[in-house]
């Protein structure tokens, strides 16, 4: 299990976007349409191999047959860091390693990307949506190799959660990454940044 990409939602794409502009002061790319729970996204790359993306419900999108990922759904308030990704190289085998409530492959599809992702059929992650989501790409194709650089660097990535350390105990056997911690404290994210000697922080 390997950090992938960080998720930032809002109720509409262009607050997802804005938020992201404005912390850590890059134009974010375009992205696209996810068929299937009917999302669209704008996508900047960092560092490291890894991208992040600003996400949102499609308005001009059929409604799907199943709760949407990442608890989009539910979204209410703020944009903000909503969920961290992580890839695996046998999602099977990895879920079945992991407790209930990850969720189940879902075959995806944008233009040439091709990837599998464990979905909760509530759309709800473990930990109040403070657990990883899931990927295996397949195929070569992967969104950080066709963005442009933005001089982000992540540097920490902060899981809050009143059960930050059930959590941590759960991950530590699949994830060794030494930027992200668990806190406890009410659930949520902070990720944070290195950009031309400064310090940026996202939430």
């Amino acid at each position: 299990m390997e950090l992938d990409h960080l998720a930032v939602a809002a109720v509409t794409l262009s607050e997802a976007t804005e938020h992201v502009q404005n912390a850590l002061g890059v134009t974010l790319q375009q992205g696209g349409e996810h068929a299937v729970f009917h999302t669209h996204n704008m996508l900047m790359g960092l560092e490291d191999g890894l991208y992040l993306e600003a996400i949102a419900i499609d308005p001009d999108a059929p409604v799907p047959d199943r709760p949407r990922w990442f608890d989009l759904d539910r979204f209410q308030g703020q944009a903000r860091l909503t969920n961290w990704i992580c890839r695996c190289n046998d999602l099977d085998a990895t879920l079945a390693a992991l407790p209930e409530g990850f969720g189940a492959p879902v075959q995806l599809e944008r233009g040439d990307l091709r990837w599998r992702m464990a979905v909760p059929r509530s759309g709800i992650l473990p930990f109040d949506n403070c657990a990883p989501a899931l990927i295996e790409w397949q195929a070569d194709a992967h969104p950080a190799q066709r963005l442009d650089a933005s001089g982000c660097k992540l540097t920490a990535l902060e899981v809050h959660h009143p059960e930050a350390g059930l959590l941590a105990d759960l991950l530590a056997t699949f994830l060794k990454d030494a930027r992200v911690s668990f806190v406890k404290a009410p659930p949520a994210l902070k990720a944070v940044f290195e950009k031309a000697g400064s310090r940026l922080v996202l939430g």
